[in-house]
């Protein structure tokens, strides 16, 4: 139970108070962002005072940024983080073949997309399928601009009308990224932010998460050093949204998750429910539509227990779509 509560209190659901949501992503390192209204319950689940509005203003302000992270997917990161991050994590051998598989072939791909981008802000995909002229189409824009982003041309904009938005990198942050030139230092930080929000964890729990070499892992390891959070008093229940980092952030559920439990979390097909944590347990999975919430617990839950959290989940998508 002690380590459990140390994961609540290092993942911040404990939720302490007065964090800004550029705070909460540069505590967690990364926070998954490839369903942006999941990613928005995460700060949430984090956060008794946040709105969306706040979130927000902190990706419009540049604060954080939305763009490929960890094992090649969509993360929030902290503008700060962005050049230590992009070292370690960058990698364009899947887009290169994926972009082949879409029928995007050519020596110009790069200073093709980086070309429709520049100056232009946020364009959504049909947006730039239009400056494409035919060049790519559908998912081959999005490898496209995957492509930018390894050289750090590119990041991911606000959505427009529910639609993501790609923009150049030096349109919206300044400059281009540039990659920190000392790999080591840069292993230094990614294991030492890692295991502050991640305990208890191990260098395959990094390399998991961080989809870097096991062998760079340990590396990254024993060049770190944190100690472990306090742990947070319980009894604390949490509704968590789908792909939260607390999910995501390990190689294994086992010690969160029954095995008989398993399947209702992680049904198949790529999907993976939202869930009720109890004193860091995954104990149920939730639901919700528009601002109704559903819970289903996996046994008989104390009364009341979830009740400050349905209210809070209501008051934040109320917010959202006010």
């Amino acid at each position: 139970m002690m380590s459990r509560m140390r994961s609540v209190e290092a993942q911040l659901l404990h939720r302490p108070p007065g964090l800004t949501a550029g705070e909460i992503v540069r505590r967690l390192t990364a926070m998954q962002a490839q369903d942006v209204p999941s990613a928005l319950l995460a700060f949430r689940a984090r956060s008794a005072t946040l709105t969306t509005a706040d979130i927000d203003a902190a990706w419009q302000a540049r604060e954080i940024v939305r763009t490929w992270g960890p094992r090649g997917t969509l993360h929030f990161l902290h503008a700060d983080d962005l050049p230590w991050i992009h070292a370690l994590i960058r990698q364009n051998t899947s887009t290169l073949r994926r972009l082949a598989e879409e029928g995007v072939t050519g020596d110009d791909l790069l200073p093709l997309i980086a070309g429709a981008l520049e100056g232009q802000g946020p364009l959504t995909k049909d947006d730039l399928a239009e400056r494409l002229a035919g060049r790519a189409r559908g998912q081959g824009i999005v490898h496209l601009v995957a492509l930018a982003a390894y050289h750090g041309l590119a990041v991911l904009g606000p959505p427009r009308a529910g639609k993501p938005t790609y923009v150049h990198a030096a349109d919206w942050l300044g400059a281009p990224i540039v990659p920190e030139p000392d790999r080591e230092r840069a292993l230094k930080e990614l294991a030492t932010r890692y295991r502050r929000a991640h305990h208890p964890a191990a260098p395959e729990d990094l390399a998991a998460w961080s989809g870097l070499p096991l062998g760079e892992a340990r590396t990254a390891w024993r060049l770190s050093t944190a100690p472990p959070p306090p742990a947070a008093e319980g009894p604390l229940a949490r509704l968590a949204p789908a792909f939260d980092e607390y999910l995501m952030g390990w190689r294994s559920r086992d010690p969160i998750l029954a095995p008989e439990h398993a399947k209702r979390v992680f049904p198949g097909g790529g999907v993976l429910r939202p869930v009720v944590l109890v004193d860091g347990v995954i104990r149920g999975v939730w639901g919700r539509k528009g601002a109704q919430v559903s819970v289903r617990p996996f046994e008989e839950l104390p009364d009341g227990l979830l009740d400050a959290e349905i209210a809070d989940v209501r008051r934040f998508l109320t917010e959202h779509n006010a």
